[in-house]
């Protein structure tokens, strides 16, 4: 016997609730590959690795994300947020199980660190790391494809959590794997990350499924063979039209293209290549000063007055840190909401879809990051002398940056529909995977000529010509946002 209409709303928020559970759980869980740093003391101590070592196994981590992107995406579009978590969960238990069993077979009393244990701890990180991408997509688009009408908090939530999951890992470590004489039991620690992020993900295999709406009953008025319709406000004047009326009376414009269409078909779209290009400048530059923000602070004089003492480099370095991180997680939670609640619907979601007045478009939103960068970096250039000068710079890369990549999905989906979601998303994230070591090794390569000996470059003109020329790409992108604003102002 079917469930009744109130018999199947109930069970689908009772779902929606489960998805939830999981989508959180999922977003916490998978930034753990980004606690490298607290095991990177025990594997010097027990395994006797070199920094490049070191910092080849990080990489590892970091790169078993961005280049499977678009196939990640691809199988979230085809199969749903599901498949990704179980595979996530496969990853997790791999990766981190056979990298605490690697530590655990490894003698005391080496001397000198092993080729093939490095090569092995290698393989294993990057294992793990491209399971947090399967989990990052299985949370993002869990949580967009299932409340599509108001997809930027949707998406801004699900990313301020896997923000914060390195902090929620480290705490677990800290208090229950963590000695004050002996550190971090990195081997225990490792198998309890397998075990955990396993579970979690494993769950998220039976939870995080695309809920559908309830059917709604058949529509008596219209089928009734005597003619007697019943008329009231809902009711179409006209038969057949009444899907083109709350479209002008809500501002709602239906903006979702021909389903499946091709990663040809998108190649040929200049749009897409214009959005690329704005987020190869927006993201790729922001996560070159996230990277680097602390030889920045290093080439600059701390600023001291007769009363007060200049704080140290650290203690600077960890207050540009704090900057970056507040203004980056507070972007992400105020414009989810903020776009929503202002900017059309994301996608067209049927006859279900909750009428919104629309106030202005979603492309403000990238507009306004891509204004505060070319702002962040005129102020480099001609305002900063000092090291406390440098709030501007850590402000304005963390509210761009947190706003573009909460503003992203909706976008995305406006644009080129919720069908092909996944795909087109992660197709769009090589964007900051080319962007990032781009500007990146335009602001080291050109530090690098003002130094000697290899020492860390002191003085303004380690970065000001880097500056400049970001101003001036910035600007650029500035005006390649304005175009597509104006080209998508009816449609995003």
């Amino acid at each position: 016997m079917p469930l009744s209409v109130q018999s199947q709303s109930h069970l689908r928020r009772a779902r929606l609730v489960l998805a939830c559970v999981s989508i959180a759980a999922n977003a916490l869980c998978g930034g753990s590959v980004f606690t490298f740093s607290l095991m990177a003391p025990a594997l010097v101590d027990h395994l006797k690795l070199t920094q490049p070592q070191l910092t080849t196994i990080a990489l590892a981590g970091m790169m078993g994300q961005y280049p499977f992107a678009a196939m990640i995406g691809k199988v979230v579009d085809k199969y749903g947020p599901w498949a990704c978590s179980i595979i996530a969960s496969c990853l997790f238990f791999a990766g981190f199980g056979l990298f605490a069993k690697e530590i655990a077979n490894t003698p005391d009393d080496i001397t000198a660190p092993s080729a093939s244990t490095f090569h092995h701890l290698t393989v294993y990180f990057f294992i793990a790391g491209l399971g947090t991408a399967f989990s990052y997509f299985s949370s993002i688009f869990a949580a967009c494809k299932n409340f599509p009408d108001f997809i930027g908090i949707a998406s801004g939530t699900s990313i301020t959590l896997f923000g914060l999951s390195p902090m929620f890992i480290s705490i677990l470590a800290s208090k229950f794997f963590s000695h004050p004489d002996e550190g971090l039991d990195v081997t225990r620690f490792l198998q309890f990350l397998a075990l955990f992020c396993g579970a979690v993900h494993l769950f998220g295999a039976f939870t995080l499924h695309i809920i559908p709406l309830p059917e709604d009953p058949p529509s008596v008025a219209l089928e009734d063979p005597e003619g007697s319709v019943h008329i009231d406000e809902q009711t179409a004047l006209l038969h057949g039209k009444r899907n083109r009326t709350p479209e002008v009376e809500t501002d709602i414009v239906v903006v979702s293209p021909v389903k499946g269409s091709s990663v040809v078909d998108l190649a040929k779209d200049h749009y897409f290549w214009a959005l690329a290009f704005v987020l190869f400048v927006i993201l790729g530059s922001g996560e070159m000063v996230i990277s680097n923000i602390g030889t920045i602070v290093l080439s600059l004089a701390s600023q001291a007055s007769s009363t007060t003492v200049a704080p140290s480099t650290d203690v600077a370095t960890a207050t540009q840190v704090r900057f970056l991180s507040v203004a980056n997680t507070l972007s992400r939670l105020v414009v989810g909401p903020l776009a929503d609640f202002l900017s059309p619907s994301a996608t067209a979601s049927g006859p279900q879809s909750i009428p919104r007045k629309r106030h202005v478009s979603r492309m403000a939103f990238l507009f306004f990051s891509i204004l505060v960068l070319v702002l962040t970096y005129l102020w480099m250039v001609l305002g900063v002398r000092s090291q406390v000068d440098l709030w501007a710079l850590s402000i304005g890369a963390g509210v761009a940056y947190g706003t573009t990549f909460t503003i992203l999905p909706s976008l995305v989906s406006s644009a080129w529909g919720i069908e092909d979601l996944g795909r087109n998303f992660g197709i769009l994230t090589y964007a900051p995977f080319l962007g990032a070591p781009t500007f990146s090794y335009f602001y080291a390569f050109n530090a690098a000529s003002h130094s000697s000996d290899g020492a860390v470059c002191k003085g303004i003109e380690c970065w000001s010509t880097t500056f400049s020329w970001y101003t001036a790409i910035s600007i650029v992108a500035c005006g390649v946002t304005g175009y597509l604003w104006r080209s998508w102002r009816d449609q995003v």
